[in-house]
């Protein structure tokens, strides 16, 4: 007879108890459980659902809006929605002209090329985005990156052909592997990107950033090609007789000014044009200043011509040799990669405001292949950047075709007024990217990293110092180490707890947590709070060990009975491998020699799958195997109270008693 049969006296009530015999779930074909496995792990939202029972006609109606959701939302379009997005598009266009001069010169390319960029990449994600909120464009951060990458290997202005094509072979590679992180299902890698990395690492960036700024605030010609806080420091510390009072009074004014607005717009929401306008009036201002007074006579320095005209092919100026082709995709997929975590927590974020779903890997594919059009146009790398986003959400923006009109605000620009940026000084440039990166360095953020968990404030100060100390790279590669060896230690070294009993009820907790919970006389309860691999099992052996000879000694200075049984609660691990279960062996054996009975609560369908092909469960014996931790100890209590000298077969046990 097993457990299925088993009668005992609850030790909360007075009620007979039945406990449940815990099944082994039917195997399955190899190929289906493959099948079902790869499904939950590259399909978790199950985009073919809607494919199911459709035909042929309406799957490729469908196939065609799943890639390009303008079709879906395109014939429920209004007038009223376009009103909206009218507004909005021309709102966030007056934002994208100088942000994308000023990141382009960031980025050490032709200030042209930000405009490029705020041009091409819109139309294409207004077709293949999810995203109702997102503005597309250059971020400061993807152009920084670009500048410190690129610039160790090629100088931009002794070799600028070759840097520019460069710039648009990473955006080229960048976009190749977006859209095949999207395609091929693959968006949980950017999730190694953690919450404090990004916060870490976007300050960190953003001091560099204003740092660099520094040049063009001082009137500098010659400056560091480093980004750490030593290099730029010395560099200006170092040309102080060739300061310009001119450049720095006039950089000084505008800064005030865009953050005077922010600050306004911030209290007062309604306001939000204000500070969505100011980065253009500072241009136009600027400009006029340097064309009345013939500033740049005078060392302030000015962007000078700009081509105009549209976006010229680019395809043919890819550097796909293999001279620079690895370096053009090490800086391709980082910047990628930073570019995508970006775009997708912004996008998520203003969706959650307005209650709708993005999805991540549809996202994925829409900057991939926007960004391999632009590497085809003349554009380097862009994504949604929050800013931009930002303003484009307090516009009122309705769907993506607030994009589609910012993209033709800036084509209008690129054909007729290109001409009137030519007095517009670089320090006015600077001031617009010191503005826009103090709204990056979220000291709040990390207070509140620190306040809740002070490891993801270790990591998000590491990228921080990292990138400000060292550089861009080595602080993106100490944050994402540092994030990655907590995962590892979450695996290798899992939690594992003492449940007790709270008084009056089944229920079995952490007696940490529950400081009223009682322990069961005779019965150690575990419960193992992860997986069990080949990485933890070593660990689990000792700490279970361990959790017994602490539990003995206690025993020992009480009144207690002597422990007799240890059940472990096997509900939170989800699945075991064949290490994991060679732990369990020994452990039982090793509980064996210490006359110890082994007792299993609610272990899972796979574990239990595995657990009855290796023969544990026979060498265990299926009547030690509970539903619950409830039946588990009212089992043990039963076995203590009728057989004093020890645990036996529950079968002899129930015979006696009957």
């Amino acid at each position: 007879m097993g457990n299925a049969d088993y009668m005992y006296q609850s030790t909360t009530t007075n009620d007979v108890g039945c406990a449940h015999r815990v099944e082994i779930p039917p195997s399955q074909p190899f190929f289906k459980s493959l099948k079902g496995n790869l499904k939950e792990t590259f399909f978790p939202d199950d985009p073919l659902r809607q494919f199911k029972n459709q035909p042929s006609a309406r799957k490729f109606v469908l196939a065609l809006q799943y890639f390009l959701p303008i079709l879906e939302w395109a014939p429920r379009y209004s007038f009223h929605f376009f009103k909206a997005d009218l507004i909005a598009g021309i709102t966030i266009a007056s934002l994208a002209i100088p942000q994308g001069i000023s990141y382009a010169k960031l980025a050490n390319l032709p200030p042209i090329l930000g405009l490029y960029s705020s041009f091409v990449p819109p139309l294409v994600y207004a077709m293949m985005g999810s995203s109702r909120d997102l503005a597309v464009g250059t971020v400061a951060v993807a152009s920084l990156l670009t500048a410190s990458m690129l610039g160790k290997e090629v100088n931009a202005n002794v070799q600028p052909e070759l840097y520019l094509h460069l710039a648009f072979t990473a955006t080229f590679f960048a976009g190749v592997f977006q859209a095949a992180l999207g395609f091929l299902r693959l968006g949980f890698i950017v999730d190694f990107l953690s919450h404090a990395t990004i916060v870490g690492f976007m300050a960190g960036a953003a001091t560099v950033v204003c740092l660099q700024q520094l040049k063009g605030i001082l009137g500098l010609e010659h400056f560091t090609h480093g980004t750490d806080l030593v290099s730029v420091l010395r560099s200006i510390f170092t040309q102080t007789h060739q300061w310009r009072w001119e450049s720095g009074v006039l950089g000084c004014v505008f800064l005030f000014f865009l953050i005077l607005t922010k600050y306004f717009s911030k209290r007062r929401p309604k306001f939000f044009w204000i500070a969505a306008m100011a980065p253009l009036t500072s241009v136009i201002l600027g400009s006029l200043l340097v064309y009345l007074t013939q500033a740049e006579k005078h060392g302030v320095q000015v962007i000078g011509h700009l081509k105009k005209g549209l976006n010229p092919p680019s395809l043919t100026s890819l550097e796909l040799g293999p001279e620079h082709l690895m370096l053009a995709i090490k800086v391709g997929i980082i910047t990628g990669v930073i570019a995508l975590a970006e775009g997708i927590a912004v996008g998520r974020s203003f969706a959650m405001f307005k209650n709708y779903h993005i999805d991540g890997n549809k996202e994925m594919i829409a900057f991939g292949m926007m960004n391999i059009a632009g590497s085809f146009t003349s554009c380097y790398l862009t994504t949604g950047p929050f800013s931009r986003s930002a303003v484009n959400f307090n516009a009122g923006c309705k769907t993506a075709v607030s994009n589609i009109v910012m993209a033709t605000a800036v084509m209008i620009t690129l054909l007729f007024l290109t001409s009137f940026f030519y007095y517009t000084p670089i320090v006015v440039l600077a001031s617009i990217i010191i503005a826009a990166m103090l709204g990056l360095i979220d000291y709040e953020a990390a207070l509140h990293l620190w306040k809740v968990d002070k490891f993801d404030f270790v990591v998000c100060m590491s990228a921080y110092v990292g990138v400000v100390f060292g550089s861009v790279e080595i602080g993106l590669v100490i944050a994402v180490a540092i994030s990655m060896i907590r995962v590892l230690l979450f695996i290798a070294r899992p939690r594992t707890l003492v449940l007790g009993n709270i008084p009056n009820s089944m229920i079995y907790r952490n007696i940490d947590q529950y400081p009223v919970a009682n322990s069961v006389p005779g019965v150690l309860i575990l419960q193992i709070d992860a997986p069990i691999y080949f990485a933890n099992s070593s660990y689990l052996r000792e700490r279970i060990s361990r959790w017994i000879d602490e539990e003995e000694d206690r025993v020992k200075t009480s009144i207690e009975n002597s422990l007799q049984y240890v059940i472990l609660d096997m509900g939170p691990v989800g699945s075991i491998d064949t290490s994991g279960i060679s732990m369990l062996e020994e452990v039982k054996k090793n509980m064996d020699r210490r006359g110890l009975k082994m007792v299993l609560a609610n272990p899972g369908s796979e574990v239990m799958k595995k657990l009855d092909k290796s023969k544990f469960l026979e060498n265990l014996g299926q009547e030690w195997i509970y539903l619950t931790v409830g039946e588990a100890v009212g089992g043990c209590n039963f076995m203590l109270h009728t057989c004093k000298s020890g645990p036996v077969p529950l079968e002899t046990a129930h015979v006696n008693n009957v």
